[in-house]
């Protein structure tokens, strides 16, 4: 009796504890290719605790970053709307083009207080939101750089996040950092290393009686690529015997950065089973665009900062034990905006309908009871110049269109049949391509989204010679 009395006293604890919304873990990716971890077919680079991951959750194979570069993808991520709808269109500041035929519009260098993030939209419902990494949402050297820190949208702590795309402290990734609330630690230490004790620290300090939003956004992949002498030396040596059969980019000091990242993943997970709340977080791994090589995108065509599939096709991986089978996949169209409304959806939040306009909810897909989304299409808008020239882009179904803005010139492949995009069909398929220019022009339209102008300083030898930088 004393201990069945014992047991009644535990069922409200239990109960509280089944019922109250699930964590959530947001791992992002800089730089990362489509085809850098284990689980995408990657055998250089060594990934076994994100490939333990992808086991233990849903794996897509159709997932997408908003923008081949990283500001309008993490805005992306954080609104639930298109990098055109918020007139953020390129990383933050951008090339500098002023001889290029066409003219860059006056686009957005912030995220706006008008827009109620994700942290936000959490914050609202009782969440403690935490964020770490890699921001690059703000303005440089303007007078509001104070008021777009990550604490002035919705996170209550900031470990690392400032105008910076990429480290600049005096170690790079190695001590010192100079980077907010992160100590410098010794010389030697890495950054991936010193964020990650910092992300330990914090798990440890949610109030345990809160449901809380960790946003670890990583500095790496991005350049410049540095690693730890020991890892250098170790794929040093494996580069000499492996048999390279997939054309994958034999660096060992990238390798060595994504052993430091899978090292990082694996730390937080065994952190949420030792708390033991591991049953009640939803984990989610994704990329901001390409890998920054043509080696790193697992053979698509391509890489960061280009409209083909290598610039924006993304690891895409989401993790709830108990309500996400372990080992599943899915080839549906996912994309960043997607993931506001459905991690909403997951933790039974009312949806923000005005907020996260282009995402859709893809609970249904992660929880098995449907392997179909109604939305048909995916788009992109980069008016500006960067490795390509400015373009858009359409995703429907396996045919995907692109559109370069110079010169009108069009791109048509069907991905089902060529995932490489090795065969133009604009001239074989006209009606094809018309219909899908059709829908393009419409969606931009529909969003207001910038288009650029003629340039009336344009000069093509001035242009020729910055290119060269590029």
């Amino acid at each position: 009796m004393k201990k069945f009395l014992q047991l009644l006293l535990l069922v409200p604890t239990i109960i509280i504890a089944q019922n109250s919304k699930p964590n959530i873990v947001f791992l992002l990716v800089d730089d990362v290719g489509w085809g850098d971890f284990g689980c995408y077919g990657a055998e250089f680079n060594e990934t076994p605790n994100i490939d333990k991951l992808a086991s233990q959750g849903m794996l897509f194979t159709n997932g997408y970053a908003a923008c081949t570069v990283c500001s309008p993808s993490r805005a992306a991520i954080l609104t639930g709307k298109y990098p055109a709808r918020l007139k953020l269109t390129d990383w933050i500041v951008g090339h500098n083009r002023p001889h290029a035929k066409l003219a860059v519009p006056d686009w957005n260098m912030r995220m706006e207080h008008k827009e109620v993030l994700l942290p936000e939209a959490l914050k609202e419902v009782g969440y403690s939101t935490a964020f770490l990494g890699k921001w690059h949402l703000m303005p440089i050297g303007q007078d509001d750089f104070e008021e777009h820190y990550p604490t002035s949208h919705g996170f209550d702590i900031n470990i690392g996040g400032r105008e910076w795309g990429a480290p600049r402290g005096k170690g790079r990734y190695f001590s010192p950092f100079d980077m907010p609330n992160l100590d410098d630690g010794k010389p030697g230490d890495f950054l991936t290393d010193k964020l990650t004790d910092a992300a330990i620290d914090i798990l440890d300090d949610f109030d345990k009686n809160k449901p809380f939003l960790m946003y670890f956004s990583y500095y790496t992949i991005h350049g410049p690529v540095m690693s730890p002498p020991e890892l250098v030396k170790k794929y040093k040596e494996k580069a000499k015997t492996f048999k390279n059969t997939k054309n994958q980019y034999l660096d060992p000091a990238r390798a060595g950065m994504v052993e430091k990242l899978d090292n990082s993943v694996g730390r937080i997970l065994d952190k949420l089973d030792e708390l033991g709340i591991a049953d009640n977080t939803i984990v989610v791994l994704t990329g901001d665009n390409g890998g920054n090589y043509d080696e790193t995108t697992g053979g698509l065509k391509a890489y960061k900062g280009f409209s083909h599939e290598g610039g924006t096709r993304e690891p895409f991986v989401v993790k709830w034990p108990k309500n996400i089978k372990g080992g599943s996949t899915c080839d549906e169209m996912v994309i960043g905006t997607d993931f506001y409304p459905t991690l909403l959806d997951l933790a039974g939040i009312e949806q923000k309908p005005k907020q996260h306009l282009d995402g859709v909810s893809i609970k249904s897909l992660l929880t098995g009871t449907s392997k179909k989304i109604k939305r048909k299409e995916l788009y992109w808008h980069y008016p500006h110049y960067h490795r390509t020239n400015p373009y858009g882009a359409i995703r429907d179904g396996n045919w995907k269109l692109i559109e370069f803005y110079e010169d009108g010139s069009l791109e048509l492949y069907n991905l089902k049949n060529d995932i490489n995009e090795t065969t133009n069909l604009t001239s074989s398929n006209p009606k094809k391509a018309a219909l899908l220019l059709k829908k393009l022009k419409a969606w931009r339209s529909s969003i207001d989204a910038q288009m650029m102008t003629e340039n009336p300083n344009f000069d093509i030898e001035k242009e020729k010679l910055k290119k060269r930088h590029y």
